[in-house]
């Protein structure tokens, strides 16, 4: 089971983006890659079509899973869910820090 999915709310804890909080657009488990909004902006070089215009655009790029924490959306602080069931069966991710369940 991931500790990071989609939708939730990220800080990367190392490199050029060290600090910054977004959200996560896409995860990749096999890479081990994990994409954020507005964050790891790298400059793309589109040729132009009919329907849009070429030159230079600005997209986000993956980050490794490891460079980032998952933040608590009730304490909004950084850390390590750990993983319980509930009653009826179902694995949930809970936060370390102050019992809230992550969904």
């Amino acid at each position: 089971m991931l500790r990071i999915r989609k939708k939730d709310k990220v800080i990367v804890l190392s490199g050029r983006e060290k600090g910054k909080k977004g959200e996560v657009l896409r995860v990749d488990p096999e890479k081990g890659r994990v994409l954020i909004s507005k964050l790891n902006q790298v400059v793309k070089h589109k040729r132009p079509t009919q329907a849009e215009p070429g030159g230079r655009q600005h997209v986000e790029a993956p980050l490794s899973l490891s460079n980032v924490m998952l933040v608590c959306p009730k304490c909004d602080k950084p850390m390590r869910p750990k993983f319980d069931s509930l009653q009826t069966g179902e694995k949930v991710r809970v936060c370390r820090k102050c019992g809230e369940v992550i969904l």
